[in-house]
């Protein structure tokens, strides 16, 4: 449903700029922590786009969209495939962990190893984070090097497993079974693999097309941005876009960013607006919040503007989209944090550092709730006047326009 907002958000088709510049490509990102309901907004998007691209990040993002009564969880390709016509692309060459590796890490983490603070993460053990240190300790194994030549990527495998194998004395690792199982992958993957670099270029240069990127994880997840060291190990806002695709600032379109009418946080860290009562509870039944990957419950708590905002600082949206506003057709009053205190002292930023960010007391502005169904709606219009005035607070705060708002996310 649109809110009004800008033209930018009806798409209107492949933008050009210039003979130099080629196709733009739209991007949809979280805002938050991650579970803004990314996956429906790509759906809406795809539906006539050519290319649909994931960039960063590894299975450990969970995207789930529903279509025609089927529920599709997608981890790893990007849920725009499920149209037809499109054409999926994983930019940024794979790293290969070594199985068991993740897990020993996170074992031996919270035994501290005789450090004496130990920082647990609470991970989707996925292997991303042996992954990322593999590929910044440049001893990391890509696809190239499994499709190039085989037995120098075997003897690339050996050292590396046995590079492991002494941090870690007790993972085992059957080194000639997991290149059995690569070996076999390599004629089936290999039609599959291009240079992507190229393969980008020529896409964003040649015949108009609608290209759309699929970020995963949130812009408070990120490596270097996020609430560190509670965050994944990839750049999720729209840097790694570039990074991850090999690919111009130039060429990026609208960037959508997604919210979530509340705020929610799987894991540990800091959560300023955090509700751990009665209000929490209800957000989280109302919502079915509970991780796609993790199957772990979600911490739920009003919507805070100035971690958005932060967000929009570092991503620049063009607009917004906002999800799930149905989830609070029962409140009678909404709270939504404009502001931050720390010692009675307002903080005009958000907070790097976590010791700080959890001494934050958050100023909120208290909204009339609307106490009425919103999940039939069709239109902005059709929305109670509460609603459109809910809606129409978070633009203002913020400044940035709302695309598409509600459950259902349809286009006016």
């Amino acid at each position: 449903m649109s809110a009004g907002g800008s033209d930018a958000a009806h798409g209107g088709g492949p933008r050009v700029s210039g003979p130099n510049v080629g196709n733009r490509v739209d991007v949809v990102l979280g805002a938050q922590w991650g579970d803004e309901g990314k996956g429906k907004v790509v759906d809406l998007l795809a539906q006539d786009a050519d290319m649909v691209c994931r960039c960063q990040g590894g299975n450990n993002a969970g995207h789930t969209v529903v279509v025609d009564s089927v529920e599709y969880d997608f981890h790893l390709l990007p849920s725009g495939i499920i149209n037809p016509s499109v054409t999926a692309f994983i930019g940024n060459g794979v790293v290969i962990h070594l199985p068991g590796l993740f897990e020993e890490a996170e074992k031996n983490e919270k035994k501290g190893k005789g450090q004496s603070v130990v920082i647990v993460l609470g991970t989707t053990k996925k292997g991303i984070g042996p992954v990322y240190s593999a590929k910044a300790a440049r001893s990391g194994l890509r696809i190239c090097d499994l499709l190039s030549d085989f037995e120098e990527f075997s003897e690339r495998y050996k050292v590396l497993a046995q590079q492991y194998k002494s941090m870690y004395p007790t993972l085992e690792i059957d080194i000639d079974g997991e290149l059995e199982k690569l070996k076999a992958y390599v004629d089936r993957i290999k039609p599959m693999v291009q240079d992507g670099v190229y393969y980008m270029y020529e896409a964003l240069h040649g015949r108009p097309k609608k290209i759309l990127v699929e970020g995963a994880n949130a812009a408070l997840l990120d490596i270097d941005f996020g609430t560190y060291p509670f965050v994944t190990s990839s750049n999720c806002t729209v840097g790694g876009v570039c990074t991850g695709l090999g690919m111009p600032p130039q060429n990026v379109g609208e960037v959508y960013g997604v919210v979530k009418a509340y705020t929610t946080r799987v894991g540990i860290g800091a959560f300023p607006s955090e509700q751990d009562n009665e209000i929490g509870d209800l957000l989280q039944t109302r919502g079915k919040e509970v991780g796609v990957t993790t199957g772990r419950k979600r911490r739920c708590g009003w919507l805070d503007l100035v971690l958005v905002k932060y967000a929009h600082m570092i991503n620049g949206f063009t607009a917004l989209a906002l999800t799930k506003l149905d989830i609070l057709d029962v409140f009678e009053e909404i709270k939504v944090g404009v502001a931050y205190k720390v010692d009675e002292e307002l903080v005009p930023y958000f907070p790097a550092n976590q010791e700080v960010l959890h001494k934050v007391e958050v100023q909120y502005e208290t909204l009339p709730g609307w106490k009425s169904d919103t999940s039939t709606a069709r239109t902005f219009e059709e929305l109670p006047e509460n609603a459109q005035k809910y809606v129409r607070f978070i633009e203002d705060q913020l400044g940035v326009p709302t695309s598409y708002c509600c459950p259902n996310l349809t286009l006016s």
